[in-house]
C-alpha cells in the first residue's frame, strides 16, 4: 500500500517508498485528513483506502489543496493506528506480550513508536528489527521456497508467477502440520 502510494505522488525508490513517505509525514505542519479505516476483527482492508488518497491526491494536489506531507502523514497514522489495532487484539487473544515487527514497513520509526506505545501499556515487550533486515520480504519468500523444496514440493520456472495481490493466508504451509487452534 506505502510503495504503491509513493509511486503515485512520484516519491523516489530511494532508499525505499516507505523510507520516502516516513520523511514525507514528519514535515512540520502537515495536517491529518480523515481517511477510511476498515478493520473487522483481525482483518484490515488498505483497498478502500488506496483508492480514496489515491483520488484525494489526484484531485487536490496540483490545486495545492494538500500537500505531499499531509497526505503521507495520514495514510501512515491510518494504517499504522489499524495494525496497532489488530495487534493488541491478537496479543488478548492469544495471550501473548511481546511483539516483533518486520518486514520492509518494519523499519518505520512511527510504526515502532505506535506499537511500542501500545504493548507498553499492555506491560509487554517490543522487538523493532534492525532496518538491515527489514528491507523488504525478500528473505521470507526465499526461506518459504526453501522450506517447500526440503518438503519435496517443486515448480518448474515457466509454472510460476507473481501476484502482487496475493494472500499469505490461502497458502497450504505443507512444512507445518495441520493444527486446529483453540481460544484458552
Amino acid at each position: 500500500c506505502l510503495d504503491r502510494f509513493a509511486r503515485v505522488i512520484g516519491l523516489s525508490n530511494d532508499p525505499s517508498p516507505g523510507y520516502n513517505i516516513e520523511q514525507e509525514a514528519k514535515k512540520p505542519n502537515a495536517k491529518f485528513l480523515e481517511l477510511p479505516y476498515v478493520v473487522k476483527g483481525m482483518d484490515v482492508s488498505f483497498s478502500g483506502i488506496l483508492t480514496f488518497i489515491e483520488q484525494e491526491a489526484k484531485q487536490k494536489l496540483q490545486k495545492r489543496l494538500v500537500t505531499k506531507a499531509d497526505l503521507c502523514f495520514s495514510l501512515q497514522e491510518t494504517l499504522f493506528a489499524m495494525l496497532v489495532e489488530i495487534t493488541e487484539r491478537t496479543m488478548a487473544h492469544c495471550g501473548q506480550n511481546q511483539v516483533l515487527i518486520v518486514g520492509g514497513v518494519g523499519c518505520n520509526k512511527r510504526l515502532q513508536d505506535m506499537m511500542a506505545d501500545m504493548v507498553k501499556e499492555r506491560d509487554g515487550s517490543l522487538c523493532a528489527m534492525d532496518h538491515r533486515y527489514c528491507i523488504d520480504n525478500g528473505a521470507m519468500i526465499a526461506q518459504a521456497g526453501i522450506f517447500s523444496l526440503q518438503h519435496g514440493e517443486t515448480t518448474e520456472m515457466e509454472d510460476t508467477w507473481c501476484t502482487q495481490r496475493f494472500r499469505t493466508d490461502q497458502v497450504e504451509a505443507i512444512w507445518r502440520p495441520a493444527t486446529v487452534w483453540k481460544h484458552t
